[in-house]
């Protein structure tokens, strides 16, 4: 072995075996010193080539390892192709090297002569290194050449024992710090103790601590009041007497705490950023006047190195005396304990020797593991007279006495809770005649007692975690899980077991445990399951329980809720409360919004608690407007928005606002990122003025503002803010009210924001080699993508990353396969999705793909979801490095067609942006109806639009964004409504006419006003009869009428001449005028109605229809006797949906269009929908809704009005339901000539 000298740094090289560091191998493998140096130049190969063989280095000193390197001996076949390292202070109490979460397995060589080196992905810091070998070449045994990489390392380290505190005393006798970087290592075998505290006189203090082996931070600030109290733990298994590593970094009140290179940022509660402690901080314990309750806290006992307080060494000056240490003195070599913990698997026993045929059977240990179920001891008593059994089971510690020579056969007795938590815990068991006790912890208070029958006469053999595979059956537990975990301090018979004994051979046996080693892991920390998760593990896997969170899957990364209230529209819902997250699974939790969707684009509202119309009466007086989610998550719907509005009034009586035109304003409001703005609502930043101001009408033109006129009558100055980078409004300061009679009143609205810029961001790749390039994709543990496609290609790559072997790809392998892979360092791996159907038939497909540490998922549209688990062991870390390329990349064949809304890890790339420079992409993408067309009903136009579509409903008689809603009104006795089929002073022949007469039958136009065919559809609902519901005339004798008869039956009534007297026919012999709603469509065909046939002498047109009438029949000229008497008093009831053809009365006559002209109104038509009932989802209820809002919250409720009259709807509609009267029924008749009656 020799020295290489390198940039400082020494490197160790195992050519020969040389004495410049000493070389040790395990006892089995060893062979004597001559053979080992008659083999020097071939490199090491031990006698035995087993798992029990071992390589270990002697650096002399500690040194900081940074990488290894390794060949098969010289001119062989023999190799080593796995191997684990092992690091020790000490030789002994052994860690292995740990990378990604597992305890890493190295891979090795693959011939005798390469070399195969590593980089560690953190440095190691040790003065021994052991290289264990886990498999060889199978044609060879074991032969191993090794070169180690690394620098000198060095630091002062003080031994704490417990008892002994250091205090350093400042310069200054009181310390106020805006900044703090306290830094240390430590090593310790202790679960607990302060390792730092500092504290002022006025009741500031921060201390770290270690509880149940997890680190916490607390910090108190006493202007803070109670909120100024912080409390955060991080890190785990902290006592395992290794080093560990400490940064605190504050900055008034933003905190970065590093354990051993994980970084936790946290912000301290309440409004300090100056912390006093006054003239000391003291390391390894708090004086005894500590705050909270020093007496109640133990003092740290175990090493400490390289301490650092802002900038000045502790170490240092402790070892020159230039601190006085307190409570003892101290010493600058660590104390190592004489501990030798032994490590189990699930293949794993250790067998050793009891004293026989004692009539005391004793054992203690201590354990630590994360399974509920383990065997812990097993052992036959002598003579025959049974055996004890010690698991460890559901968390509990169970012992089973099996006893031969008594009629009860067996006790049972179990102590202890939750031990299964990775703890040290210790196990005392006691058993002597006729008696027997079981204790955890130490704790005699609750140990568990028996006095049942009992013989005992101790065996020899005493097995622990499990047993040899050549043991009798009869012999075996009834305990079947092997134990997995630690133990230590392994007491028999009341005498310690010198595990080393057993290592080397001279004691008991053992297989497949590992001695003077705890390589137990928390697969825990850091905490793999995102926001808010619940954590769980077992020995070899953990577990994420995302109840309550609002996501899901296998690391609650996923959210369970849309991310835009414009997303829910286009899933068919309708204007309600949702939840929404607009990161998806970024780190903003989701809130609760109002949708409302009755309008083309969709309104998202956020309310606040501020009542409207708040009086002010005290001076500068702040209004404080508390959200119903946080400025974060109001600030994501903002930016994603196309357009935001807040209103905003201020009422004054002698108070002025802004102070115009060259004053301080007295009143302002304050924003986002709390800036304050000194312009109203109606104008616009820079500018003070308000609405009035801008628009030239204030009630003093001298001023910009009405209240700036400072009168005594009451004034008022309102309008929109709109600018939505300063929304919202959190505060309102309102100043001008300290004169007698000043008087003021502030409303400000919900915020109100429209459209979804990232739903229908896109962008067209239009030739094979065209893509858009982004920023590398940081998705290093948990990684989500999501877009919509569309294409009529058959293939196609839509995105890529690639690292140096890593990489992550998503395609379209074929015209019905999408492909997720992706390569973390543990091989490609590839998941595909089939579908049943093509993808590329031009319509928008949905594709979710996921990555994380416990598996990986693709999903397309709604195909069920292919799922590949991750390996327990291996690379978990995806390391990317060249940019995203979305489209082509690689020379691959491109994607060709359309992406949409692709989000990676909660961020939307903006694809219609790069697309605009990028040749071969075009920014946006059409043929959005050709999959959203569907959702256009009644007859309602889907519209193409750049950034999506719209439903036109112009020629329906419904509304909404999806022609979905009623439009009707009630009507009051004697209110009518004509319906001209032409306008006032035009020919009966014009074109508009002639289009909305016309069936929806593109075919059937009419050429002039006659009908031969016409489609008729309403919904009515009355109490009073006889009336006329409606009625076409024409300038001809032929009329269309539908009645309800005195009787409260439907007739319907045509005269198309030809016959003496109109053709009636009674629908239906139930009464309609029974106050529900009905629903009737009618649909001829020249003489077809239905399966009734007007008379052969019958026309088969309606001759030059003139006029509909609803409610009422005003028509000059002779009309049908019946009609005539039914007109009067008329119709009182309900009218919706009606329809003639393409034309809807009672909409033109509610929604202004152009051809409302042609309506005429008798009275005040009132709107109503009749009784229909919305398409609505069922909200969560309050036991499953996590976020559910209190109802008594009104100031987060949206205004009453439409919203309340619907849901008393609904309410009577299901009592109705209840009563078992059906709202609507129906019976269908022929094909397309049908009545419909409900």
């Amino acid at each position: 072995m020799h020295l290489k000298k390198k940039k400082k740094c020494a490197c160790v090289s195992l050519v020969c075996f040389q004495v410049v560091w000493v070389l040790h191998c395990s006892q089995l493998g060893c062979l004597p010193a001559i053979s080992i140096f008659t083999m020097c130049a071939g490199g090491w190969s031990p006698s035995d080539s087993d798992h029990y063989q071992w390589l270990q280095v002697d650096f002399g000193n500690r040194k900081q390892i940074s990488a290894v390197a390794t060949q098969g001996r010289y001119s062989s076949s023999d190799w080593v192709t796995q191997y684990r390292m092992l690091y020790s202070d000490t030789g002994r109490n052994w860690k292995p090297y740990h990378q990604d979460g597992n305890i890493w397995a190295f891979p090795g060589n693959t011939n005798s002569d390469s070399v195969i080196r590593h980089d560690l992905q953190h440095p190691v810091i040790a003065r021994y290194v052991r290289i264990v070998p886990l498999d060889w070449n199978e044609e060879g045994q074991i032969g191993l050449r090794i070169e180690v990489y690394g620098c000198s390392y060095w630091a002062d380290v003080i031994n704490f024992d417990g008892h002994v505190v250091l205090p350093y005393r400042f310069r200054n006798k009181k310390m106020k710090t805006l900044k703090d970087v306290i830094s240390l290592k430590f090593k310790t075998s202790e679960s607990e103790g302060v390792i730092f505290h500092g504290e002022g006189q006025q009741g500031d203090y921060i201390t770290l601590e270690l509880k149940k082996a997890k680190l916490h931070i607390l910090l108190y600030n006493q202007l803070g009041s109670i909120y100024g109290h912080t409390s955060v733990m991080t890190g785990s298994l902290l006592d395992d007497h290794h080093w560990h590593s400490i940064i605190i970094e504050r900055h008034g009140r933003n905190i970065n705490l590093t354990l051993d290179r994980h970084m936790q940022h946290f912000r301290t509660n309440g409004e300090f950023d100056y912390l006093d402690l006054d003239y000391e901080i003291t390391f390894g314990g708090m004086p005894f006047s500590g705050k909270p309750s020093s007496n109640s806290r133990k003092n740290f006992k175990g090493c400490m190195e390289s301490i650092n307080y802002n900038g000045n060494n502790i170490t240092d000056l402790a070892k020159r005396k230039k601190l006085e240490p307190s409570n003892g003195n101290l010493s600058f070599s660590c104390v190592e304990p004489h501990t030798v913990p032994v490590f189990f698997n699930a293949t794993s026993y250790l067998e050793v020797p009891g004293r026989p045929s004692q009539d005391l059977f004793s054992v203690s240990f201590l354990f630590r593991t994360w399974n509920p179920n383990g065997l812990l001891v097993f052992s036959n008593f002598a003579d025959d007279l049974g055996n004890v059994e010690i698991d460890i089971n559901e968390g509990k510690v169970s012992v089973h006495i099996n006893v031969t020579q008594v009629k009860k056969n067996r006790i049972d007795i179990s102590s202890g809770s939750g031990l299964n938590d990775g703890q040290w815990h210790e196990v005392r068991f006691l058993a002597k005649e006729n008696f027997a006790v079981l204790t955890i912890d130490g704790d005699e208070a609750s140990a568990v007692r028996t006095n049942s029958p009992l013989q005992v006469k101790t065996g020899e053999k005493y097995f622990f975690g499990g047993f040899p595979v050549q043991m009798n059956d009869s012999d075996h537990s009834l305990f079947q899980h092997s134990f997995q975990g630690c133990m230590q301090f392994i007491h028999v018979d009341d005498q310690l077991v010198d595990l080393h004994a057993v290592e080397q051979g001279q004691l008991g046996s053992f297989a497949n445990v590992t001695i003077d080693m705890c390589a137990i892991i928390d697969r825990c920390v850091p905490n793999h399951c995102e926001h808010g998760g619940k954590c769980t593990q077992t020995w070899d896997s953990f577990k994420c329980t995302c109840d309550g969170t609002g996501y899901s899957g296998a690391t609650c990364h996923n959210s369970i809720y849309e991310l835009s209230c414009e997303a829910y529209k286009h899933l068919g819902r309708t204007s309600n409360y949702y939840w929404i997250d607009p990161d998806g699974s970024g780190a903003l939790g989701p809130l609760k919004v109002y949708c409302n969707m009755t309008e083309d684009k969709v309104w998202t509202t956020v309310y606040h608690d501020l009542p409207m119309q708040t009086s002010v009466g005290v001076q500068l007086s702040v209004l404080q407007l508390n959200y119903s989610a946080t400025m974060d998550q109001i600030s994501a719907i903002t930016s994603s928005a196309e357009y935001c509005e807040q209103f905003i009034s201020y009422s004054c009586k002698m108070s002025r606002l802004l102070n115009t035109p060259e004053g301080n304003p007295y009143t302002w409001w304050v924003g986002k990122a709390n800036e304050k703005h000194y312009y109203w609502g109606g104008s616009g930043p820079g500018i003070q003025k308000c609405a009035c101001g801008i628009e030239r009408n204030c009630t003093d033109p001298k001023y910009y503002c009405n209240c700036d006129a400072d009168y005594k009558q009451w004034r008022k100055d309102t309008g929109m803010l709109s600018y939505k980078e300063h929304l919202p409004v959190s505060q309102v300061v309102v100043g001008d009210l300290d004169r007698p009679g000043s008087e003021a009143k502030i409303s400000v609205g919900p915020v109100r924001c429209q459209g979804d810029r990232n739903y229908w961001n896109a962008a067209s790749f239009v030739t094979s080699s065209s893509y858009l390039h982004f920023s590398t994709f940081q998705g290093e543990t948990s990684a989500d993508i999501s877009f919509y496609f569309k294409t009529s290609a058959s293939d196609g790559v839509f995105l890529e990353n690639l690292g140096n072997t890593d990489f992550i790809k998503l395609e379209l392998k074929s015209a019905t396969e999408v492909s997720f892979s992706f390569d973390v360092g543990n091989g490609p791996v590839e998941i595909i999705v089939r579908s049943p159907n093509q993808l590329n038939d031009d319509q928008w497909h949905r594709v979710n793909a996921e990555r994380n540490v416990k598996q990986a998922s693709l999903q397309v549209d709604q195909l069920p979801l292919e799922v590949r688990k991750a390996p327990t062991e291996g690379h978990t870390r995806l390391e990317l490095y060249s940019q995203l390329y979305v489209g082509a990349a690689g020379g691959q064949r491109g994607f060709l067609g359309c992406i949409r809304s692709l989000r990676m890890n909660g961020v939307t790339l903006d694809l219609e942006e790069r697309a605009k420079v990028t040749p071969g992409v075009k920014p946006g993408c059409s043929g959005h109806c050709t999959s959203y067309g569907m959702y256009c009903a009644n007859g309602g136009k889907c519209v193409e639009k750049y950034n999506g579509y719209s439903c036109d409903c112009s020629r329906t008689a419904y509304d909404g964004p999806f022609c979905i809603k009623d439009v009707g009104a009630f009507f009051e006795e004697g209110m009518w409504l004509r319906y001209n089929f032409h306008s006032p002073g035009t020919s009966v022949k014009d074109l508009v006419s002639r289009t909305l007469l016309s069936s929806t039958d593109p075919e059937t136009t009419a050429t002039d006003l006659d009908l031969n065919k016409e489609e008729l559809s309403f919904s009515f609902s009355t109490t009073k009869s006889p009336c006329v519901l409606l009625y076409i005339s024409s300038y001809t004798q032929d009329f269309m009428a539908v009645l309800v008869k005195p009787s409260g039956n439907l007739q319907i009534r045509y005269s198309l001449g030809g016959t003496k007297e109109p053709y009636n026919i009674d629908v239906d012999h139930r009464n309609m005028a029974n106050g529900q709603p009905h629903t009737v469509n009618i649909t001829r065909n020249g003489r077809d109605i239905v399966l009734y046939s007007l008379p052969t002498t019958s026309d088969t047109q309606f001759n030059s229809p003139k006029a509909l009438f609803l409610g009422k029949v005003i028509e000059i000229g002779k009309i049908d006797q019946d009609i005539y008497k039914y007109n009067t008093p008329g119709f009182t009831g309900c009218l919706s949906r009606v329809q003639f053809n393409q034309i809807a009365p009672l909409k033109a006559a509610l929604r202004p269009t152009n051809v409302s002209s042609h309506v005429h109104i008798q009275g005040e038509l009132v709107e109503s929908n009749c009784g229909a009932s919305p398409l609505t989802i069922p909200p969560m209820s309050a036991a499953t809704d996590p976020w559910h809002l209190d109802s008594g919250k009104l100031g987060f409720m949206p205004p009453y009005g439409r919203t309340g009259s619907v849901m008393i709807l609904i309410l009577i509609r299901l009592c109705l339901l209840c009563l078992g009267i059906h709202p609507s029924a129906s019976f269908y008749m022929r094909g397309d000539r049908y009545i419909h009656l409900s």
